[in-house]
């Protein structure tokens, strides 16, 4: 019974109506915030969440986890490849050849990146083929120059399906007219979109054509290969290096797109920090509310001291009133923002589509509507912190109400 005084006193503290208005204005301010602050907190992680994966899937969907070289091209690419597969954490392999060029059509030219692929495997180590808009991507047979671009670059070079367009390679031709680019006219045979910068600087032909333009004596250029987790991928390729015979070399997706992921993680974590900063605000009113509320209670202190009560349990009644507080601002902050974090999407939708306004423009940004992904990981660390930093909040006016000497106290009463 003597362990529970400090718990019922406190919530009976909590509960009871005040003579000054303005300490239980204080206190609901307090709660207000802490909601708040929690429930912000955990959408706008949510939503970084989001953008971090689909990011990764859709830009790490196209771009390869890794690619491997050798020196003078890849002979018997099968081989390499069903070779490459049996090695742990390889999920699928396939040949790749990459060349720099120009399109162009009715004077307008894009600088494009041009990859070689072989139609029937690129589903396993890549998303193109379920982002096809136009067209199909087994329309690339070797030998009849077919070109699959993105949606973007079909708009800027204002083409669509069956239009022939002009593809020129730096490698410089020799001619009676002088020193030509290498000139091809290929026929687009699909448009593929993403929402990605991608959509606007890559070409997908057939390998075997790239191999024809490139002049590469090899039959592949080089093996894409996907990792089951691509995250593994930096250490993963050179593990494959070690394990070839040959002059292998390997790179992966870090060093093309490594800033970009690392850029939005500590975004991450500098909004997160930021917006925690909304609960040490909410944290500072709790502090105040029980300075405000041990300088009302002055006379009950001293009263039960003289009954008996010890200073930690003086102690004890007001970090109760302090974490109910906090708890209860915590537990609807954690609520509202769970279902923030699960419904922004369709809220952001059904907003852009009364008012007729487009917050995310796939023209500008890498997708074109509002991703929320909910991790408990986030939420729990969210939650912690936040009772961590209520509890701290109550440890000073606590000790305050713990030194109230009862003489002192009741001497004007």
């Amino acid at each position: 019974m003597r362990a529970n005084i400090p718990l019922w006193i406190g919530l009976r503290y909590l509960s009871a109506k005040r003579r000054n208005h303005f300490i239980s204005f204080i206190s609901m301010s307090s709660m207000i915030g802490m909601t708040l602050g929690v429930a912000v907190l955990i959408l706008v992680l949510s939503v970084m969440n989001g953008f971090d994966r689909e990011l990764r899937e859709r830009i790490l969907g196209m771009v390869p986890h890794a690619v491997l070289y050798k020196y003078g091209g890849i002979d018997d690419w099968e081989v390499l490849a069903t070779r490459v597969e049996g090695l742990p954490g390889v999920a699928a392999a396939a040949p790749l050849t990459r060349l720099q060029g120009m399109l162009g059509y009715g004077g307008r030219v894009q600088g494009v990146m041009i990859t070689g692929i072989e139609p029937e495997v690129e589903e396993r180590v890549s998303i193109l083929p379920q982002h096809m808009k136009e067209g199909e991507l087994s329309s690339l047979q070797a030998g009849e120059f077919g070109v699959v671009i993105g949606e973007l670059l079909a708009r800027h070079l204002k083409v669509g399906l069956g239009d022939k367009i002009t593809m020129m390679l730096p490698e410089a031709t020799l001619s009676p007219a002088g020193v030509l680019p290498r000139i091809k006219r290929v026929t687009v045979t699909g448009i593929f979109s993403v929402g990605a910068e991608l959509d606007s600087n890559l070409a997908v032909i057939n390998i075997e054509d790239a191999r024809k333009l490139g002049r590469i004596d090899a039959e592949v250029q080089s093996l894409r290969i996907r990792f089951d987790d691509l995250f593994d991928a930096p250490a993963g390729i050179w593990e494959i290096v070690g394990e070839l015979d040959g002059r292998y070399s390997g790179t992966d997706w870090t060093r093309t797109h490594g800033n970009l992921f690392q850029a939005i993680r500590m975004e991450k974590t500098m909004i997160g920090l930021l917006l925690l900063m909304i609960v040490a605000v909410a944290a500072f009113n709790i502090i105040s509310t029980l300075i405000m509320v041990v300088t009302d209670k002055q006379a009950d202190i001293a009263i039960l001291r003289t009954m008996g009560a010890t200073p930690r349990t003086i102690m004890g009644i007001f970090m109760v009133q302090g974490l109910s507080i906090g708890v209860v601002g915590v537990l609807l902050g954690t609520t509202l923002g769970i279902i923030g974090a699960l419904t922004i999407s369709e809220l952001i939708a059904a907003l852009e589509r009364l008012f007729q306004f487009q917050i995310l423009n796939a023209d500008v940004y890498f997708i074109s509507y509002l991703p929320s992904q909910l991790k408990l990981s986030d939420v729990a660390i969210v939650v912690s912190a936040s009772l961590l930093i209520s509890f701290f909040a109550t440890l000073y006016p606590s000790y305050r109400a713990s030194r109230v000497q009862p003489a002192e106290a009741l001497r004007y009463e």
